[in-house]
């Protein structure tokens, strides 16, 4: 399994706005793609802006492949992020998943 790690900031004025538009957009399509095994979301509020970390665990490498194409360290931006974002990561780290807690 596979992380896949992207941060983007928002000022803090636009922090529930911009969660919202996740959920009601990107985080639905994003989170039912192939390969995808869910996304988790974190943000933190610090000197007027609110930066966002979106976490997803992926079946493989191939499956990130098949969702951002032959460069899966570009991140990948949704129209409406442009609207929202004040920095934007434009890479993705990735990391193999070596444990998980238990069920």
């Amino acid at each position: 399994m596979i992380a896949r790690i992207w941060r983007g900031v928002t000022r803090e004025s636009d922090k529930d706005t911009y969660f919202a538009y996740l959920q009601q957009t990107g985080l639905k399509e994003y989170a039912a793609i192939p390969g995808n095994r869910g996304v988790w979301t974190l943000r933190r509020v610090a000197e007027g802006k609110c930066e966002f970390t979106l976490i997803s665990l992926w079946d493989s490498m191939e499956a990130i492949k098949a969702f951002a194409g032959p460069d899966p360290e570009k991140a990948v931006f949704y129209p409406e992020d442009g609207k929202f974002l004040v920095e934007r990561g434009p890479r993705v780290l990735h990391y193999e998943v070596l444990s998980a807690p238990p069920r």
